[in-house]
């Protein structure tokens, strides 16, 4: 059972190290869309301060049309972020069925180890208590 074992060990720090690589890759998402939704605030501000301060109509067409695509952008980060949400919930479910395999296995190793100590302390106290009746009789 010990190949099973290490195979099964294998697998399971691959899905480990996978989820791992995609928890890495939602935080990264998450904290590229916080900044855009941030950078996107600052500059509608800035929009919103210019348009008081009387911007020619060109310069505030051109505030409405990158907001348009910062948005846009926002829209699509958030498309990732959702993806790499799924790819994490996907990766944790691998991780913890390898992980139930681990301990299946494990646990009927356990088993079986402990049948076979339970034999083993059998056969020697079979072995000792012949000794000890050879001992205990009486010599003719």
């Amino acid at each position: 059972m010990a190949p099973v074992q290490r195979v099964l060990d294998k697998k399971e720090r691959d899905r480990a190290q996978e989820l791992g690589v995609a928890r890495a890759r939602l935080t990264a998402a998450e904290s590229k869309l916080r900044d855009l939704e941030q950078y996107r605030q600052d500059y509608e501000q800035a929009f919103q301060q210019r348009a008081r301060a009387g911007q020619p109509v060109r310069a505030l067409l051109d505030f409405q049309v990158f907001l348009a695509r910062l948005d846009q952008a926002i829209q699509q980060q958030r498309q990732i972020v959702v993806a790499a949400q799924n790819d994490v919930s996907g990766h944790s479910t691998l991780w913890q069925s390898a992980a139930r395999q681990v301990k299946a296995v494990d646990s009927v190793v356990d088993r079986w180890q402990g049948e076979e100590r339970r034999a083993q302390d059998r056969r020697e106290q079979k072995d000792t208590d012949e000794r000890a009746q050879r001992g205990a009789r009486p010599r003719t």
